[in-house]
């Protein structure tokens, strides 16, 4: 069974699946979170590193266009720089939406690639 604070979750794509050629194809589109309290959760699943690497990053901006752009620092550290030699991984990181701006996306900065990887973005809205 599931508890309310579960069922209270918003769910949102950040990235969907597939191939990331470039650094532009792993930066999500920025996700308004301005109603979210309490922890945001971004779980990342890379798979294949065909070469290369990936550095994942969480950004926040006040808007849609960047203004303001910075980096979350995760409860549990930044996400792991994945290679070759540990894919696929899985993470998940969290952070308090009150250290958010409010618009929120994930960015890799791909080296060579391409990257198989999906995320997704877990918010508890202040009113539902």
């Amino acid at each position: 069974m599931l508890t309310p604070e579960l069922q209270a979750l918003t769910v949102t794509a950040l990235l969907a699946a597939g191939a990331k050629a470039d650094t532009a194809a792993f930066t999500s589109s920025w996700i308004d979170i301005r109603g979210a309290e309490g922890d945001v959760c971004v779980i990342l699943n890379t798979g294949t590193v065909t070469a290369g690497n990936v550095a994942p990053v969480i950004e926040t901006a006040e808007d849609g266009s960047a203004t303001g752009l910075a980096t979350i620092t995760p409860n549990e550290g930044a996400f792991t720089t994945v290679t070759t030699s540990n894919d696929p991984l899985t993470e998940k990181r969290t952070f308090d939406a009150r250290n958010s701006k409010g618009y929120v996306r994930i960015k890799g900065t791909v080296t060579t690639g391409p990257v198989d990887a999906s995320a997704t973005l877990l918010h508890r809205k202040k009113y539902l």
